[in-house]
């Protein structure tokens, strides 16, 4: 029976209920060796403007309070909302206990991640790290824990890719394929922002003898904006991500990039399954932000479910493509096939 390994154990992929892929639930994205005052205050009546250049302020850019985040997750749970997957990897203050309690006090499935982000955000000790080690590393995270706790992952990545990829963040993709070989875990990769980026990560996990059909590339949004570049990198048999659904706006914080909106993003995953990926294709919201939280005004975990899927219905998307997209096609990626524990 296949099963996906959660922040408090192993549990029948069978029992679970609509996926959030790639989400962070306690996070910390705040640019190193940034001076502002991390704990600013962020009044209501700024609110659009600070989430309108999420970036240009400190203090959205961290949410590790374990009470409000298992209170959002009890509101994506009230929104149908089955288990939500914590991409929040070494770098990002990753809190492997904190995700245990978050789960437990809101009875919601948590899915945490291996794996290490770009190289700004990484320790000098980590960097030094071969890739034997980092292997070993990655592959411990899924099958012992993480950070010294007895918490597992279930996922390795989103690995962070710049461009051009550092050295250290090429060897780390190189082994977490490898730890993805080893221990059955699906790979999701965050790359850099360009045109060829993406078809350079799949060179390089393959290389290393990852089926394809185990990866995940992020961010599709704002790397092929407007689909073109995406139909290559399904043809190789990986899998793409739509991830952030419910960002709406003009302004993009971290480059000059027109990205979709809901509406334009579904029209490009209609395309594409009718072109027969409808099975390679993930949708997300990629929160990492506080504006986008219930908690500050925002949409929440929940907006796909309450809000897209209607639009779903809305274009005629059929049921088995919307299963295939909330569930059917996560829980794939995050099945192991071990014995449970």
């Amino acid at each position: 029976m296949a099963f996906v390994r959660t922040v408090l154990g192993d549990i029948p992929a069978e029992d679970i209920g609509p996926v959030m892929f790639h989400e962070h639930v306690l996070f910390d994205i705040v640019p190193p060796g940034s001076c502002e005052d991390r704990d600013a205050a962020m009044p209501v009546t700024e609110r659009w403007q600070i989430d309108y250049r999420s970036n240009d302020t400190v203090a959205n850019a961290h949410q590790q309070d374990v009470d409000i985040a298992a209170q959002e997750l009890r509101r994506f749970s009230a929104d149908g909302g089955g288990l939500i997957v914590d991409q929040s990897v070494a770098g990002l203050a990753r809190d492997a206990n904190g995700l245990a309690h978050v789960a437990k006090a809101s009875g919601t499935h948590l899915v945490a991640a291996a794996g290490t982000y770009t190289r700004p955000y990484l320790s000098s000790a980590l960097i030094r790290l071969d890739i034997d080690d980092l292997t070993a590393r990655f592959k411990a995270e899924v099958t012992q824990g993480l950070d010294g706790t007895s918490v597992r992952a279930g996922l390795i990545g989103e690995m962070g890719c710049s461009w051009p990829m550092a050295p250290f963040e090429c060897r780390a993709l190189r082994a977490a394929a490898r730890a993805a070989c080893e221990t059955g875990a699906a790979l999701s990769v965050h790359p850099g922002r360009a045109p060829h980026a993406c078809e350079d990560i799949l060179d390089i996990v393959e290389g290393e003898g990852l089926d394809l059909q185990r990866v995940v590339l992020c961010h599709m949004d704002r790397t092929h904006p407007d689909g073109s570049g995406i139909q290559p990198l399904l043809a190789r048999g990986a899998n793409v991500e739509w991830d952030f659904f419910g960002i709406e706006q003009s302004h993009y914080w971290m480059g000059e990039v027109d990205l979709p909106i809901d509406r334009d993003r579904l029209w490009l995953i209609a395309d594409f399954a009718q072109a027969g990926y409808e099975d390679q294709i993930l949708v997300s919201q990629d929160i990492c932000t506080k504006t986008r939280l219930h908690h500050w005004g925002g949409h929440g975990y929940g907006h796909i479910l309450r809000n897209v899927v209607p639009l779903m219905h809305r274009f005629g998307f059929e049921p088995g493509l919307i299963s295939n997209l909330l569930r059917d096609t996560p829980l794939r990626l995050l099945s192991l096939k071990e014995t449970p524990v």
